[in-house]
């Protein structure tokens, strides 16, 4: 426990570091910020990819990638000692998170170019739910890199430290298509 509030403590100071360095926003005003989202565009560096909706995600696509606040999450869970409640408040708080995430897509410039999200995640179980499809990572080196960087994080998230017999999950990719978030999450047009 006193390892995991260090952990958290330490992580905390350097968060802001990360966020500038990142070149990471929030996608709403930072005044009003409820989401547990930072995002950015990217340009996709990764193999081609056809989502079930036949959006096809291909190398030098413009996604917006999305990082979870995992700082701000861990401590909004801190206190939630079973992994199943912090899971359903987790996808409860993603849930309310994508339609700003949406309202912020249809509101750029370069909206038309822009092909879908993407997010690496270990968390990725049930993420269907949501409306994203997973992905492996097909590098290998991409892959370790997340899993190094993701490890604490997941660690951290848990009630209690998982046992050796318990399977660490890899990461994985999170995709949506803009078409699925805008009509899963977009603002509705009032019918009269």
């Amino acid at each position: 426990m006193k390892l995991k509030l260090y952990f958290l403590s330490t992580w905390s100071v350097l968060d802001p570091i990360y966020f500038y360095i990142s070149r990471l926003h929030y996608p709403e005003s930072a005044k009003t910020n409820t989401t547990v989202f930072r995002i950015k565009q990217i340009r996709y560096k990764g193999p081609k990819v056809c989502l079930a909706d036949g959006q096809e995600i291909c190398k030098n696509d413009v996604l917006v990638k999305i990082h979870l606040h995992n700082v701000r999450l861990i401590k909004e869970l801190f206190a939630i000692d079973n992994d199943l409640k912090k899971a359903k408040v987790l996808v409860q708080k993603v849930k309310e998170s994508m339609p700003p995430l949406a309202f912020y897509i249809e509101r750029q410039e370069n909206v038309e170019d822009i092909k879908g999200i993407i997010g690496v995640t270990m968390l990725n179980r049930g993420c269907e739910r949501l409306g994203f499809e997973s992905h492996p990572i097909r590098n290998r080196f991409y892959k370790g890199l997340k899993r190094l960087s993701q490890h604490p994080i997941f660690l951290l998230s848990m009630s209690k430290f998982p046992t050796k017999s318990r399977k660490i999950p890899s990461p994985m990719y999170v995709f949506m298509s803009k078409q699925r978030l805008l009509e899963k999450y977009g603002p509705k047009l009032v019918q009269s």
